[in-house]
């Protein structure tokens, strides 16, 4: 089973990230190679990716994560445009964490150290909270001219947050589906 924990977006932030995703489509225009956009639906903050994971240890991921996170409950907000990597050809446009990003790392903080736990390793690259909005299957350094990242773009949405979801993803020609597993609830504000 392949898969991640993440913050969900409120149905108000995932319409204003939308919104966000086709002001930038219609600034790259239709020269060079355009990022596949998250579908709206599919839009989430991945605090954890777990990827491919034995059946057999599901059960005991499910229940590292039924108990609520020792993180009170935050506002995130996001805003501001990037890509990855940070020269050269871009493979992922994203939109960064203006607000919560403190509360967004500690969040994944209690996931991962639950997970490690349970005996799954911690990821070695550092946690860098931000939404990902496309990727690009082929791209040039041109492409990352036309993409107006780095710009102030102010907040785009924000959203309280109240839990985060395990979910199990399947691949397919016509894109993921992302099952919820469990939740697990934020501590009530301090």
């Amino acid at each position: 089973m392949r898969l991640f924990v993440a913050i969900d977006l409120s149905d108000e932030a995932r319409a204003a990230v939308a919104a966000e995703q086709k002001r930038l489509a219609a600034a790259l225009g239709s020269r060079g190679s355009s990022p596949r956009w998250v579908k709206p639906a599919q839009l989430h903050l991945t605090l954890t990716f777990l990827g491919e994971v034995e059946e057999a240890r599901g059960p005991a991921i499910v229940d590292a994560l039924s108990e609520r996170l020792a993180v009170p409950v935050f506002t995130i907000a996001f805003g501001g445009v990037g890509l990855f990597p940070p020269e050269g050809a871009p493979r992922v446009v994203w939109l960064g964490v203006a607000r919560g990003a403190r509360e967004t790392i500690e969040a994944e903080r209690e996931v991962a150290g639950r997970l490690e736990r349970i005996g799954l390793s911690r990821e070695a690259r550092p946690f860098r909270p931000h939404l990902t909005l496309g990727r690009w299957r082929t791209s040039s350094p041109a492409d990352r001219r036309r993409m107006p990242a780095g710009e102030e773009t102010g907040e785009i949405a924000s959203m309280p947050v109240t839990f985060v979801t395990l979910y199990e993803s399947r691949l397919s020609p016509d894109g993921p589906t992302h099952t919820p597993l469990v939740r697990a609830g934020l501590t009530a504000e301090p």
